[in-house]
């Protein structure tokens, strides 16, 4: 029996690994293989004091948290998702820095999609390998903080707003960039510097653009959409502006401007990315495409995104070099798109790049509160008193001593009730009002004997750390309030931990006190002015 003409062949076994269902999902998951082993290396690293924040803030009920970042000074979507998923999983260390790790890994699909579908399917994997292997999200996607969303939200923000006013202008694509530009808003107040830069872009296409009318109708609606979806959280935003800021930020110098494309491309790697995204971009630049706009358009973008914050900051002083996230996606944007026009010299590019942020590894400490507190939990018990200095560490040390039931918080300010969220508002004019007299005093009456007391201050031996209004109130009042607990006879020092200072940043250093009966020999040697203490027995500062 003759057999139909029509019967489907089988596709040879060579043939069928090498069509697009195969390749793509292979080839995406073994970059996301690579970003998960390049991004667990520090999760069970211990947590720092923006993590501790987030841990508090998340701890909310979910509906409270919007309202209560009017004394912290952040949007709301990160805390309200880590809400969700703290619910879900758990509280520890590596869990909570998953949600980080997701949001990393998903710039990989995401890169390769959008700029597979703009660009070309080079240009789509080169970015899904520079999404995969970025140092910077290696770094932030194993922390308990928002900016490996930041990055991925940059990402679809900014190349939507390509797809929408330079490469495949719809109207779909112009809602699209609208509502990822209003997630990223809700998600980080930096967002607005990208936006910034986005409407310089806009400006320069229209300007560029064969058809303003239509380009122009088409971003007012975006901007119209933005602003409406945005004006609820307005009246907090323009609040924080007034009342929290970043009181612990200085002026950011010269150098500080320089080092930023380090701090997000790698040292090395920023100049391999240069030089082959370089001459991919000046080839593209004789074309006068809509890819050479959309470049164009990004690297005004990408760079407004970093040197506008530093400009405000001069004044208004809030510059972070991890704030920077938002200009992550623009930049990678722009080199995915040079190098997939550099020909083999951007490839070759790419491997190097890709080899250098691979071998690149975070920080492996980012604070010793952790160890700190592990050690001194078997000196503490349920009445106890723990005076935080820096008030924003409270939440991070509630994290870690909360197995021992009971104890009381105290910082600069006085007793505390909420211990996961740090108000910042009028922060600087509250410190300025601190006292011994006045604060201190109070919480040393109520301790009685037997009764412990933890002191913990900053690590004060990196002093050009402490220099902002905020950071130098808190060194001057901490010192103070060290030098009155050691010479009140009616407490004996017991611990310091740790015993030597270790100059790294965000370190803090833990005095516990014990409050001595009346007649107890201690205090009466100090009343004869005697010194039972050993020699050696308080570090100097």
């Amino acid at each position: 029996m003759a057999t139909s003409a029509a019967s489907p062949r089988p596709l040879p076994r060579a043939t069928a690994l090498t069509r697009p269902g195969f390749v793509v999902p292979l080839g995406l998951g073994l970059l996301a293989a690579l970003s998960v082993l390049l991004r667990v290396s520090v999760m069970d690293a211990g947590l720092w004091v923006d993590e501790g924040l987030s841990i508090g803030i998340a701890d909310r009920p979910l509906l409270d948290i919007p309202g209560v970042l009017r004394q912290d000074g952040s949007p709301p979507l990160y805390y309200m998702l880590l809400h969700v998923w703290i619910g879900v999983t758990g509280r520890s260390e590596p869990l909570l820095h998953t949600l980080s790790l997701i949001f990393a890994v998903l710039t990989i699909p995401v890169a390769y999609a959008l700029v597979r579908t703009l660009i070309s399917v080079r240009a789509g994997w080169i970015a899904a390998a520079l999404f995969a292997t970025n140092p910077f999200l290696t770094q932030y996607a194993q922390e308990a903080r928002m900016y490996s969303l930041v990055v991925l939200l940059s990402l679809v923000t900014c190349a939507a707003f390509v797809a929408a006013f330079a490469l495949r202008p719809s109207r779909r694509w112009t809602v699209g960039f609208a509502l990822a530009q209003t997630t990223l808003l809700y998600t980080h107040n930096w967002g607005l510097f990208l936006g910034a830069g986005l409407a310089a872009g806009f400006a320069l296409l229209l300007w560029l653009s064969e058809d303003r009318g239509k380009l122009l109708r088409e971003g007012l609606l975006a901007a119209g959409l933005i602003a409406l979806a945005y004006a609820p959280w307005l009246p907090t935003l323009v609040f924080q502006a007034l009342h929290t800021g970043a009181p612990w930020a200085r002026p950011p110098d010269f150098a500080a401007l320089r080092e930023a494309p380090s701090e997000l491309l790698g040292v090395t790697g920023q100049f391999v990315l240069l030089l082959g995204a370089g001459a991919g971009l000046a080839a593209l630049a004789q074309r006068r495409s809509g890819e050479s706009r959309a470049a164009l358009a990004l690297g005004v973008a990408g760079v407004l995104a970093i040197a506008v914050p530093w400009l405000i900051s001069a004044v208004s002083p809030a510059f972070a070099t991890r704030y920077l996230a938002v200009a992550v996606g623009p930049l990678l944007l722009v080199a995915a798109l040079g190098l997939s026009r550099a020909g083999r010299l951007g490839l070759a590019a790419l491997a190097l790049v890709v080899a250098l942020w691979a071998a690149n590894r975070p920080p492996t400490v980012k604070s010793n509160v952790s160890d700190v507190a592990a050690n001194v939990v078997p000196s503490l018990a349920a009445g106890d008193l723990v005076i935080s200095t820096q008030p924003e560490q409270v939440p991070v040390l509630d994290y870690y001593l909360g197995e021992v039931g009971g104890l009381q918080y105290a910082t600069l300010t006085g007793g505390l009730t909420e211990l996961g969220v740090t108000d910042w508002r009028d922060g600087v004019d509250r410190l300025e009002e601190t006292s011994v007299a006045r604060d201190l005093d109070p919480l040393l009456d109520a301790v009685r004997p037997g009764e412990r007391v933890a002191l913990i201050a900053p690590d004060f031996s990196i002093l050009s750390r402490w220099k902002a209004p905020w950071s130098s109130l808190i060194r001057s009042r901490s010192l103070a309030w060290e030098d009155r607990m050691r010479s009140d006879s009616r407490f004996r020092v017991v611990t310091i931990e740790p015993p030597i200072a270790v100059s790294r940043p965000h370190e803090v250093r833990a005095t516990i006190f014990v409050r001595q009966s009346l007649d107890s020999p201690a205090v009466s040697a100090r009343r004869r002015g005697l010194n039972t203490l050993p020699a050696g027995a308080f570090s100097s500062r």
